[in-house]
């Protein structure tokens, strides 16, 4: 027999530490001390209130950690009283035991809508009590470790919001004139806009839906705008950029998600724009006089990533466009947001909406159709659209010309490997002074490249030999600068400042580069010719290195000969050959 029947081994066990903060709350002072007592000895500190009413008040001062609410009192009942402190709780968790002798069904269901946990049953019990209390105090734990990593998770997708937007967003062109309307469904949007201006100073648009919404949605949006703007920027066409962009995603995205486009790229005299659609509804082109729409482009392909290689470019298709005209793309959760009775709002509403509303407002009054149609609904997908006006403000401030191609020609080669020619063809260019001091040739070659041969993994390697003879011909051929300069790292700082200097102040001269390219199944061979107009430099300084020689400059030249078949200067050194060679 034990000394207390009161007092179990488990109480005794627990009574040694502090188990926390009780509120007992009852209007019979009796029930009240013995609860008091049994929670006492089984570790907790004790608060009471002889109505709801100053339960609330206590709960407000003091923080306790769980509470035994009686039903019937004066003043304020339980089930008032509990409603109240579970308000307070907020997010909190701080479980509530009715004590109480009612034992019928209703007042049951009662409490638990008023916010009870549980119930205890008068008259007192230790071992129940302690039991519902072990079963509180662990659901409690729970709750409080999953409060936790819930604002865990929520301080993460922050954190992946913010990089998500100065990754993607922070770097897109000309919104100072763009209008939009984006509104996800969840903290990240699976609608992505990207804009770029291209080497011609066209302006591409990609409006992308990936399946579904939320942070696995927004995570393809990472490599898809890193492929869409280096290759914009390098002068790549909409075909070459889409395919890469499709075979990026078709190695990276899970299976059964992938990305529906709507792309345009509008050309720099704002005569024309050029589109592919995929999966998504159509894209729309204003009349700039009188709104209404004058053109629609239609998807013709399944969307990026499901299927490794696509040949988008008999998917391209060109539409005249007028300055002031105005193109319209939309994802298809604008016309499939639903209103409170489960109807949809449709393309219709959508085209109807824009084409009645005044110029520079379509975001506006599109908004207000959409939330006057839906009120409170839920959103289901994530909504965007977006308004290019086809106007100057819309195209880089300063235009680039274009470089001058003054020749491609087919002619009869011989192949490398003496195999009988798949291709051979000759790409001449020629830069003026004045087109020098604002146009790198180097990437424009690679894409006109590329658009003619599959080169593969040797396009880096073209792409180094390209650009070290380019940038010798003009930094010592045109712009007549001592590399020896480069010395040190303060001669390096005035060989790029008198760099700049000279080359702001070139007028005169010009560089010529020409490729031969021949490719059989085997092998292929590019011939590089670049001459420039200047007065030549000391090539035979540059053509060795010493393995210990930690000179900054001069490491060009011999990179080319490593890099290539054959290297050969013309006196006096404005005129070089390169062969570059490879196999497959």
């Amino acid at each position: 027999m034990l000394a207390d029947p009161k007092i179990t081994p488990t109480a005794k066990l627990h009574s040694s530490f502090n188990r926390g903060k009780a509120l007992v709350v009852d209007d019979e002072k009796t029930n009240r001390l013995v609860l008091k007592a049994l929670l006492e000895n089984i570790g907790f500190q004790v608060i009471e209130a002889e109505n709801g009413a100053t339960a609330v008040e206590l709960f407000s001062r003091d923080h306790p950690d769980i509470i035994f609410m009686d039903i019937m009192m004066p003043v304020m009942d339980g089930y008032e009283a509990t409603e109240k402190i579970k308000a307070l709780c907020g997010t909190t968790f701080i479980p509530v035991i009715f004590v109480t002798a009612l034992t019928d069904h209703k007042s049951m269901i009662a409490a638990i809508r008023s916010g009870g946990d549980d119930f205890f049953v008068k008259p007192f019990n230790v071992v129940t009590l302690e039991t519902k209390i072990l079963a509180m105090e662990r659901l409690r734990d729970l709750y409080r470790t999953t409060a936790g990593l819930y604002e865990r998770v929520q301080q993460d997708q922050k954190f992946a919001e913010i990089l998500f937007s100065e990754a993607i967003t922070s770097n897109n062109v000309a919104l100072d004139t763009i209008q939009m309307l984006m509104q996800p469904a969840s903290t990240f949007n699976g609608d992505m806009l990207l804009t770029e201006h291209s080497m011609s100073s066209d302006l591409h648009v990609m409006l992308g839906d990936f399946t579904g919404h939320g942070l696995a949605a927004a995570l393809g949006a990472f490599p898809t705008s890193e492929v869409f703007r280096a290759m914009c920027r390098k002068g790549f066409s909409m075909p070459k950029i889409l395919a890469s962009i499709n075979r990026k995603l078709h190695s990276f995205l899970p299976k059964g998600m992938f990305l529906a486009i709507q792309y345009v790229s509008i050309s720099n005299d704002l005569k024309y724009v050029n589109a592919v659609n995929c999966a998504m509804p159509d894209i729309l082109i204003l009349d700039g006089n009188t709104g209404q729409i004058k053109s629609r482009i239609t998807s013709t392909s399944f969307p990026l990533g499901v299927v490794p290689d696509i040949d988008y470019k008999p998917l391209l298709q060109q539409v005249s466009i007028q300055p002031g005209d105005r193109i319209v793309l939309a994802s298809d959760g604008v016309s499939e947001a639903q209103n409170t009775k489960g109807e949809f709002f449709e393309q219709h509403r959508f085209e109807e909406t824009i084409t009645k509303s005044h110029d520079g407002q379509l975001v506006a009054s599109l908004n207000k159709a959409l939330n006057d149609f839906c009120r409170n609904t839920s959103q289901t997908d994530d909504i965007s659209m977006v308004e290019v006006p086809c106007i100057r403000d819309i195209l880089p401030t300063i235009e680039v010309p274009p470089p001058e191609i003054t020749e491609i020609v087919v002619k009869p080669n011989q192949a490398p490997d003496n195999q009988p020619v798949r291709s051979s063809w000759q790409y001449q260019l020629q830069l003026d002074g004045s087109k020098l001091r604002t146009v790198n040739p180097v990437p424009i070659i690679i894409a006109q490249l590329q658009e003619f041969e599959d080169i593969g993994t040797h396009c880096q390697n073209i792409y180094t030999i390209l650009t070290e003879l380019y940038v010798n011909a003009l930094d010592h051929g045109l712009l007549e600068l001592d590399s020896s300069l480069k010395q040190s790292p303060a001669g390096l700082t005035q060989y790029f400042n008198e760099r700049e200097k000279r080359l702001k102040n070139l007028q005169d001269g010009w560089i010529n580069l020409c490729l031969n390219i021949e490719h059989s199944e085997t092998a292929g061979r590019v011939k590089i010719r670049i001459e420039d107009s200047g007065g030549g430099f000391d090539f035979s300084s540059h053509t060795t290195l010493d393995d210990n020689n930690e000179q900054l400059h001069g490491r060009g030249i011999v990179l080319i000969q490593d890099l290539s078949e054959s290297l050969n200067f013309q006196v006096p050194g404005n005129k070089v050959d390169v062969v570059y060679a490879w196999k497959e």
